[in-house]
């Protein structure tokens, strides 16, 4: 479906599933970054170090990991150390986004001040193309 796409001054968010099946069949064109979302734990952080390679082997844009559910700067350190080199982002683990999961509203609605909320549109904000 994305290959049929016309990207020109277009901006497109793809939250692809899990694993890395649909990076091995994306192509480079019009991919401008890619993130990869990531825990820490041994099984997220071994995904997303497969996720890493391939994106690095097809030669897209600007990669960010994401440490998703971060509860302590451990957790943060723990996802750093498994990515040297690469832009890492925390998303702390926020009650607030689990409630508006339950009442089925987005996060920003329903709690626009809450730590993850803050965090997730930071990271929005800074995959936002330059005004020139």
């Amino acid at each position: 479906m994305l290959g049929s796409v016309d990207f020109t001054g277009t901006t497109v968010l793809a939250d692809l599933e899990a694993g890395i099946g649909t990076l091995t069949r994306l192509h480079q064109a019009g991919v401008d970054a890619v993130l990869i979302v990531v825990e820490a734990t041994p099984k997220s952080i071994e995904v997303g170090t497969r996720a890493l390679g391939l994106v690095i082997e097809k030669g897209f844009g600007r990669v960010v990991v994401v440490a998703n559910r971060v509860r302590h700067e451990a957790d943060l350190a723990t996802v750093r150390a498994a990515f040297p080199g690469v832009e890492v982002v925390g998303i702390p683990d926020d009650p607030a986004i689990v409630e508006a999961d339950r009442e089925g509203v987005a996060p920003l609605d329903l709690s626009p001040d809450a730590p993850a909320v803050l965090a997730l549109v930071g990271l929005a904000e800074s995959l936002l193309p330059s005004p020139n």
